[in-house]
């Protein structure tokens, strides 16, 4: 690290690249990052080098501080939210990154993961990150939104995106789909039985009752219509099925730029992208008689969640004061309140 001078409204600060090498690389720190860095009380040499580093390749410490500038910087929760997810763009994929370790060992895997992601996680660590002022908060967050009523537990896990994801974050999302496209909008049913999956993937037993489930979704060709109304910061399910039957079976973030594109930010191989949903839908709609011929499940539309306008204050109204509680097995609480109401 050298050093720094302003100039005009922004400020240049000169960074080292490398561990072992001379060469410097210089950043330019605008107004807004100025006045977001003094606010949160960190150096403006510290300030550059996290703006130009993707969350992917930072450590809990990095992360803890560029958190609370996040909040600074960008204190418009959508505008925080698309801000974060693509500073993820480029992250690996990889499937099956967590579990409950070291609460339970029927999925030993850990409870975070910052340098790799697939769908769910990306999307989960996305909403938290935004959420969250610094590591505990974010923790404790991503662990209100991966587990129902934030109890962990692989029995408690949102397995199920529509029956658990979507329905156990409802203080954070809520499904507009048919608010969206109304006649136009479709629905299938799901039978869920988390007995029968906890069993078969996890070895174990639970008794949970069978339920079926109706869900709305809007077909890929009335997407074109709706696609004007989505706003960033929103949860998007990706509709998939086979043999007569149809579920979720991929997630990503929602993203509108200035010149009204939409986009769909999300974790698929190989890595984060972010890409125009038109995009996507004629991708979609093309890859159906191939994949029909190859006898695998094919697109048939898409879910989506509008993002609430306050969804801390949501989580009071169910958690308290001291939200977001989460509670590890056992019943021990664990507590990480948020600033401000």
């Amino acid at each position: 690290m050298l050093r720094h001078r302003f100039a005009a409204a922004a400020l240049s600060v000169s960074l080292l690249v490398g561990a072992t090498s001379c060469s410097t690389k210089t950043t330019t720190l605008f107004g807004p990052d100025i006045q977001a860095a003094d606010a949160t009380g960190l150096d403006y040499v510290t300030v550059a080098g996290l703006v130009e580093k993707p969350l992917y390749e930072m450590t809990e410490q990095e992360i803890d501080a560029y958190l609370g500038f996040a909040q600074a910087r960008y204190p418009d929760l959508r505008e925080r939210i698309v801000h974060l997810a693509r500073k993820n763009v480029g992250q690996p994929y990889e499937l099956y990154l967590l579990g409950e370790a070291p609460f339970e060992f029927y999925d030993p895997q850990p409870l975070y993961c910052i340098d790799r992601s697939d769908c769910v996680v990306f999307s989960e660590h996305t909403y938290a990150y935004a959420m969250s002022h610094d590591w505990p908060s974010f923790f404790t967050m991503l662990q209100r939104i991966r587990y129902k009523d934030g109890h962990i537990g692989v029995a408690t896990r949102n397995h199920y995106t529509e029956a658990d994801w979507d329905r156990n974050n409802s203080w954070l999302v809520r499904d507009v789909s048919r608010e969206l496209a109304g006649e136009d909008a479709n629905t299938y049913t799901q039978k869920v039985d988390r007995s029968k999956f906890l069993k078969k993937r996890y070895k174990l037993e639970a008794d949970i009752p069978v339920e079926t489930i109706e869900e709305d979704y809007i077909p890929l060709e009335k997407i074109a219509d709706i696609e004007g109304e989505l706003q960033s910061g929103d949860f998007v399910n990706f509709v998939r099925g086979k043999n007569g039957g149809k579920w979720v079976g991929h997630v990503g973030l929602v993203a509108v730029d200035e010149d009204g594109t939409v986009n769909v930010i999300h974790s698929t191989p190989p890595k984060v992208r972010e890409e125009p949903l038109s995009v996507i839908v004629a991708r979609s709609i093309e890859s159906i008689p191939e994949r029909q011929k190859e006898d695998k499940a094919i697109p048939h539309g898409f879910k989506f969640l509008r993002l609430a306008d306050d969804p801390v204050a949501n989580l009071r109204d169910i958690d308290g004061e001291a939200a977001p509680k989460v509670f590890v097995p056992g019943g021990t609480a664990i507590a990480q309140p948020l600033p401000g109401k």
